[in-house]
């Protein structure tokens, strides 16, 4: 192996162990990401501390517990898929008469993302153009 002249500048570089490593982390991503279940993500809902209260016979609140059991307007929803909830929210838009009705997300802090995720879907399938995420009143000011 030719070392070259003693003031000779080495100019190349091997890539191929590099690349070499790099496929093999991509390799493990790739196989590992499907493994990873988003799910069951913690939600923590956002704190402010000047909130105004919103009249409650002008909107639809959606509230889902920590059980992944939903209630919309204080009733009970028996199925979770998102077509049952979007037909039960339109009928609350229908009883109200308003198109622009406001909807306000109230999730526990132990629930699920997906089940919040799949409430908001249902909601906007249903035709609500304004929708929030209910938040936490912090005390102090």
């Amino acid at each position: 192996m030719s070392m070259g002249n003693a003031g000779e500048v080495f100019t190349e570089i091997n890539v191929t162990p590099l690349t070499d490593v790099f496929l093999v982390l991509l390799v493990i991503m790739i196989l590992i990401a499907p493994l990873i279940d988003k799910s069951d993500l913690k939600i923590k809902p956002p704190e402010t501390k000047n909130a105004k209260k919103v009249d409650e016979s002008k909107g639809i609140f959606i509230d889902i517990d920590k059980q992944g059991q939903i209630a919309i307007n204080g009733n009970f929803v028996n199925s979770t898929d998102p077509t049952v909830i979007s037909q039960r929210i339109k009928e609350i838009i229908v009883k109200l008469g308003n198109k622009e009705v406001p909807c306000t997300v109230n999730a526990d802090g132990d629930s699920k993302e997906k089940e919040v995720v799949a409430v908001m879907q249902a909601a906007a399938e249903a035709g609500v153009k304004r929708m929030r995420v209910a938040t936490i009143q912090a005390s102090s000011y």
